[in-house]
């Protein structure tokens, strides 16, 4: 690909771009500018250039006039592809774990029109409200398919985040109908009495006891079994006709704060989302065909993975679900020998930690052959090579091994949810044998609106350029000195476009405060590279004053202290009323055992972690860290707990995409933070 045209001058270096010299072609240029800068008017900080992805440059991504609603994606498939496999699991027989076996595109749309037949007999028309509570499994896709059919908002309930925000969803998005896992349903039956209001029907993706069905009649709800359920509908239901401005779906955001928000997502919305990736992967690698198997495993009640599947019912392509115990995701993953493979960082991280483990482990000959082989490879992709073409024979003499990890099939692999580790990302790309595609998006965007593009090294620690039915402009803001304007132009990421969200539900008030003159503000700091890639820097809410004025970025802090090798998370806390900053960290178990070795220390994990020495290792360690990235002197951590128990989800401490959640951190540690400012101000002897 030539050059299209040059978005900013390039005239400095930036991390993660190919030195001079590294390259000797012209670096390509992926972005086209639509629209000028607009100085600051009023009390309106000024925006930089609208932007659009060169493959978009004659006009954003168009959904055919022939195309209404993800139903056609999947009804499409259906008759090219009848006798496909479509969605598979493993059995589980007297303990034992069996191969994965499969529904067909033809028995799974069987199944799908019985369903939704069945929904609409119960009352439930076009424009009803339909959730789905449980793990990933087949049962959940045929119940979305099935809502799709009959214009039926499907609402995913947050497995992961308990039963009061279930029962939250269900009263604030009047569901009337839910479907449920069966080892949910006692979870979903403690809650019902609280939901009546508009919950009539619960039908179980298994089974369901004499005991169940009392309790849910007691309260005057229906409790089906799955098969009871496919009875109950006239299969030649006919299916109303649906538009492109209809909701699909009503997706709630976990949220880091308050009750979750409602997002409204069009059918216009999900399917240019899908076509979007469609068209990126023409451009630029290979597209998914029905001979692709995709792993699923993340949640399908996040936009993330449910995208993703919908793009692989639209191509005909086949998915695999895990057994919901991620203890045995590995096996799963050997045994289904997937094709495509979607993570968030977490997921990779723990990856490239496994498989750099076994190789410090190795001998001394095998490492130095693995660095050799790492550093020719990486040396030709920065010249800009294909991963597939930087290095066939080191692929199969050493990288093979790594590739045969995930299955030994893997081709395409996709990071989103959150930034993933450079080193990482470098790492992946040049040992895995798959591209390694990061993005970036929100629920309000129906997923991504960013994505790196495949095979373009100078994209490393970036999340791409703005997918092609998006447009993007960074807005300045001035309290933190992000100037969109500028010579390297910095703000708070502002989209628009096709796959954006028409609201949140019942929230006019929220909807209005994101979504300004046409534009969705993101609340998430960007900066533009030369090549047009984004790159994500900070967060435009997670900001506050020490007591002596100094602005604090807390989350671009957080991320300089994680880089830290000997901890795995870290919360950093500061307020207006003091003058310094504190942090809960857990440390890495082997880092804190080396340590207590080295110093003679006995005890376990949890004494260790106790120990005033070790937090003492810790806090300079951490310190170290900050000056080696330039953190100011009040940015510097004055002491840290360390907490032996990773944050979850179970205690609300994070959202099920891994994200800090500061409010019910600062509750759950409360008593800690304030001896730790205590301890921190006492006089030292």
């Amino acid at each position: 690909m030539g050059c299209f045209c040059h978005l900013l001058s390039s005239q400095q270096n930036r991390e993660g771009q190919p030195e001079a010299g590294e390259a000797n072609q012209a670096m390509d240029v992926y972005t086209v500018k639509v629209e000028g800068e607009r100085p600051a008017q009023g009390d309106k900080p000024s925006a930089g250039p609208v932007y659009r992805c060169v493959y978009a440059k004659d006009g954003l991504l168009e959904v055919p006039q022939s195309l209404h609603s993800p139903w056609e994606f999947f009804s499409q498939s259906v008759k090219r592809n009848p006798n496909n496999p479509m969605l598979g699991r493993r059995d589980v027989v007297d303990g034992k774990v069996g191969p994965y076996v499969w529904k067909t595109y033809q028995e799974v749309y069987e199944e799908v029109i019985r369903i939704g037949a069945a929904i609409r007999a119960c009352g439930v028309n076009p424009g009803g409200r339909c959730g789905i509570y449980g793990s990933n499994c087949p049962e959940w896709i045929i119940t979305m398919e099935a809502c799709n059919s009959h214009g039926i908002y499907y609402v995913p309930l947050y497995d992961t985040l308990g039963a009061n925000a279930v029962e939250f969803i269900i009263n604030h998005a009047e569901v009337s109908i839910a479907f449920v896992q069966e080892n949910k349903m006692d979870s979903m039956l403690s809650c019902l009495s609280n939901c009546t209001q508009y919950l009539r029907i619960i039908v179980s993706f298994g089974k369901v006891t004499s005991t169940q069905k009392k309790e849910a009649e007691a309260v005057g709800i229906t409790c089906y079994s799955w098969e009871e359920f496919l009875s109950q509908g006239n299969p030649s239901y006919k299916l109303p006709p649906k538009g492109k401005g209809d909701i699909c779906t009503i997706m709630y955001t976990s949220g880091t704060t308050g009750d979750p928000k409602g997002v409204l997502l069009t059918n216009e919305a999900v399917m240019s989302e899908v076509l979007s990736i469609e068209h990126l992967l023409q451009e630029t690698d290979k597209v998914v065909t029905e001979q692709d198997r995709y792993f699923s495993f993340l949640p399908l009640a996040h936009i993330f993975d449910q995208i993703i599947e919908t793009y692989c019912i639209y191509k005909g392509a086949s998915v695999g679900f895990f057994r919901g115990d991620v203890r045995f995701l590995v096996e799963d993953i050997q045994a289904l020998k997937p094709t495509i493979f979607c993570g968030v960082p977490r997921v990779f991280d723990r990856i490239y930690t496994g498989i750099n483990g076994k190789i410090l482990s190795g001998g001394a000959l095998k490492k130095k052959l693995f660095q050799f082989a790492y550093d020719h490879k990486l040396k030709n992709m920065k010249k800009g090579f294909k991963q597939d073409e930087a290095s066939p024979f080191f692929d199969k003499l050493v990288f093979n091994k790594i590739k045969e990890g995930l299955g030994g099939q893997v081709r395409i692999m996709l990071s989103g949810a959150a930034p993933l580790p450079q080193h990482v990302e470098e790492f992946l790309r040049v040992t895995s044998c798959s591209i390694l595609l990061q993005g970036y998006g929100l629920t309000e965007s129906s997923a991504g609106c960013f994505t790196s593009i495949a095979n373009e090294f100078s994209m490393m620690g970036t999340v791409g350029v703005p997918v092609t039915t998006i447009e993007a402009r960074l807005e300045s803001v001035p309290e933190m000195e992000y100037d969109a304007l500028a010579d390297v132009p910095r703000g708070e990421i502002c989209l628009r476009g096709k796959t954006l969200f028409s609201g949140y539900y019942k929230r006019q008030d929220l909807t209005e405060d994101v979504l300004v003159d046409g534009w969705f503000h993101t609340g998430d700091i960007g900066e533009w590279l030369p090549n047009g890639a984004m790159k994500i820097i900070d967060r435009k809410k997670n900001i506050f004053k020490l007591s002596q004025g100094e602005y604090i970025a807390i989350e671009s802090i957080e991320s300089k202290y994680g880089r830290c090798p000997l901890v795995t998370s870290v919360w950093v806390y500061g307020n207006s009323f003091e003058s310094f900053l504190v942090a809960v960290v857990v440390p890495e178990r082997k880092a804190i055992e080396d340590w207590a070795a080295v110093a003679a220390e006995k005890g376990d994990f949890e004494t260790h972690c106790k120990s005033p020495k070790a937090r003492k290792y810790i806090l300079d360690e951490l310190n170290k860290v900050g000056q080696a990235h330039q953190l100011r002197g009040f940015e510097m951590l004055r002491a840290v707990h360390l907490e032996p128990v990773p944050f979850d989800i179970e205690r609300e401490l994070i959202t099920p995409t891994f994200k800090l959640k500061r409010p019910q951190l600062l509750k759950y540690y409360k008593d800690t933070i304030e001896q730790l400012y205590r301890e921190a101000k006492e006089p030292k002897n």
